[in-house]
C-alpha cells in the first residue's frame, strides 16, 4: 500500500470527522435548572460560625467515633456497590465518546473455491479451482450534523455525576446511621449505669427495711413494697443489657465485620453520653443554595439534565443520517502478488438515508423522551422539597430538644428535693414508705429520661447535617469527568 494512498485514505477521514464537528447546533431543549421559590437563608438557633462539613463528627472530639467512621466507610458493601455503578457509568461515558471517531478495521481473508464445470457460466478448459487472497482497511463513520452522538455524550456525562453523586447519598447515610448507632449504644451504656446505681439504692433500702422489720419498726407491708422495687429496678437493669447486647451487634453490622466478630462484638467506647452531648455544635444562619450541595438533589438534577439531552437524541432521527464508509488494501488470487501495485483496490461510499415513513415510531420514542424528562422534573423538584422539609425538621427538633433537656433538669433538681423530703417524713412517721417509692421512681425515670432526650439531640444534630449534605464533598461529582 503506497505512502499516497494511505494519505487520501487518512485525509478523507479526517475531513469526514470535521464536516461533523462543524455541524449545526444539537437539536433538541438545552437545559436550563427549574426556577424554585427557596427561600433565601435557612433559620438556624445555633450559634457556630463555622462548621466543617465534610467532618462534621469530628466536633464532637471523639476518636472512636471518627474510627468506627472510618470502619464502616472502608468495609461498607453498599459503598463498593455504589463506585462499581460510577465505574459502569463512567464505561458507558467512554463507549459513547467513540461515536466521534471513525471505527476502523484492518481484514485478512484468503478463499480457495471450485466452480461447477457443469454450470452454464463455466469455461470448457478452464480451470476449476480459483485462489483470492485480501488484505486491507476499512472504515465506517457517521457524521453528527444533528448532534444525536452529542446529546448522548451530555446524557452520558449527566448520568455519571449521578451516579458519583448517589454514592455519596450512601455515604452520609452510612456515616449518620453509624454516629446515631453509637449515640444509642452510648445512650444504652448510660442507662446501664444509673440502672446499676439506682439497684444498688434499692437494694441498701431493702437491707435498712428487713432490719427493721426485725426489730418490729415497720410493718410487712413496707417490707414487701421494698422487695418489689427493687425486682422491678433489677429487671430493668436486665432488659437495658440485653438491649446495650443487641445494639452492639448492629453496630457491628453497620461497620462491615465479619460474621465471627458480629456474634461476639467487641465494640471500644469514647466519649460518655454526657461529654458527647455538650460537645454538641450547632450551624448558625446558613444561605438556602447549601442544600443544591446535597447528593440526592445532585443526582436528581443530573438525571434531570440526562432526561433532556436524551430529547435531543430521539428528535434527531427525524433529520437525514450521512454515514461514510471506506476501504484500501490489496487483493490477488497469487500470494505472491499480493503486494503488487496492480492488486491495488481501494473505495468510498457515502449513504445518505432521511426517514420517510415510520408509522409514528419515531414520535413514540420522542414522546417517550418527553415523558421520562417531565418524570424526571417532578422528581428532582419532589427532592428540593424533601431536603428543605428534612432541614426544617431536623432544625426544629434540635430546637426543641434543647429546651426540653432544661426543662427535664430542672424537673429532675425538684424531684430529688422531693425525694429527701419524703424519705424525712416517713423516717418521722408523717407519712407511708410509698410516698418514698413515688418519689424514687419518678426520680429514676426522670433521670433515664434525661439520657433518652439528650440521644434524641444528639440524633437531631446528626440529622441536620445529614439534611444539609455534610460528610460529602460535591466538589467530588464535577472530579469524576477529569479521571482518566
Amino acid at each position: 500500500m503506497s505512502k499516497r494512498t494511505l494519505q487520501s485514505f487518512a485525509i478523507t477521514l479526517v475531513a469526514a470527522c470535521a464536516l461533523s464537528a462543524c455541524g449545526i447546533a444539537p437539536v433538541g431543549p438545552n437545559y436550563q435548572r427549574p426556577a424554585l421559590d427557596l427561600p433565601v437563608t435557612l433559620t438556624s438557633s445555633g450559634t457556630a460560625t463555622s462548621v466543617d462539613w465534610l467532618v462534621w463528627w469530628k466536633g464532637f472530639n471523639d476518636p472512636v467515633l471518627d474510627g468506627l467512621l472510618q470502619e464502616a466507610a472502608s468495609n461498607s458493601q453498599d459503598l463498593a456497590l455504589a463506585t462499581a455503578r460510577i465505574a459502569e457509568a463512567r464505561a458507558t461515558l467512554d463507549q459513547n465518546a467513540s461515536n466521534f471517531y471513525p471505527s476502523v478495521d484492518l481484514n485478512a481473508s484468503a478463499t480457495r473455491r471450485r466452480a461447477s464445470e457443469n454450470s452454464a457460466s463455466f469455461t470448457p478448459g478452464a480451470n476449476p479451482y480459483s485462489n483470492d487472497r485480501q488484505l486491507g482497511l476499512s472504515a465506517s463513520y457517521e457524521l453528527d450534523f444533528w448532534g444525536k452522538y452529542a446529546r448522548a455524550d451530555e446524557a452520558a456525562k449527566a448520568r455519571l455525576l449521578a451516579q458519583a453523586a448517589s454514592r455519596g447519598t450512601v455515604l452520609t447515610t452510612l456515616y449518620a446511621n453509624v454516629a446515631q448507632s453509637y449515640f444509642a449504644l452510648r445512650a444504652l451504656d448510660a442507662q446501664q449505669t444509673l440502672g446499676e446505681q439506682t439497684l444498688a439504692t434499692r437494694t441498701e433500702n431493702l437491707r435498712l427495711q428487713n432490719r427493721r422489720f426485725s426489730a418490729g419498726v415497720i410493718g410487712e407491708l413496707d417490707l414487701r413494697q421494698a422487695e418489689s422495687e427493687a425486682a422491678a429496678i433489677q429487671a430493668t437493669l436486665q432488659q437495658t443489657v440485653q438491649s446495650r447486647s443487641n445494639a452492639e451487634s448492629a453496630l457491628a453490622v453497620l461497620l462491615g465485620r465479619k460474621p465471627t466478630d458480629i456474634a461476639n462484638p467487641v465494640l471500644v467506647r469514647g466519649a460518655d453520653l454526657g461529654t458527647l452531648y455538650a460537645a454538641q455544635a450547632i450551624p448558625a444562619d446558613l444561605p438556602s443554595d447549601v442544600l443544591t450541595r446535597r447528593p440526592d438533589v445532585v443526582a436528581a438534577e443530573q438525571s434531570l439534565i440526562a432526561a433532556n439531552a436524551d430529547i435531543g437524541q430521539a428528535r434527531a432521527a427525524y433529520f437525514p443520517k450521512l454515514s461514510l464508509t471506506a476501504g484500501v488494501g490489496y487483493q490477488s488470487k497469487d500470494l505472491s502478488d499480493l503486494f503488487d501495485p496492480a492488486s491495488l483496490f481501494w473505495n468510498l461510499v457515502g449513504n445518505l438515508t432521511q426517514p420517510i415513513v415510520r408509522a409514528g415510531a419515531i414520535d413514540a420514542v420522542v414522546a417517550a423522551s418527553n415523558a421520562r424528562q417531565q418524570q424526571a422534573l417532578a422528581t428532582y423538584t419532589q427532592t428540593v422539597q424533601n431536603a428543605f422539609r428534612d432541614v426544617h425538621d431536623a432544625l426544629n427538633n434540635v430546637a426543641a430538644g434543647r429546651d426540653i433537656t432544661a426543662t427535664t433538669a430542672k424537673r429532675i433538681d425538684a424531684l430529688r428535693s422531693t425525694l429527701r423530703l419524703a424519705d424525712l417524713r416517713y423516717k418521722n412517721g408523717y407519712s407511708s414508705y410509698l410516698d418514698v417509692l413515688n418519689a424514687q421512681r419518678d426520680l429514676a425515670q426522670a433521670e433515664s429520661g434525661l439520657i433518652d432526650i439528650q440521644r434524641g439531640q444528639l440524633n437531631a444534630v446528626v440529622s441536620l447535617y445529614k439534611a444539609l449534605g455534610g460528610g460529602w464533598d460535591a466538589s467530588s461529582v464535577t472530579a469524576q469527568i477529569a479521571k482518566p
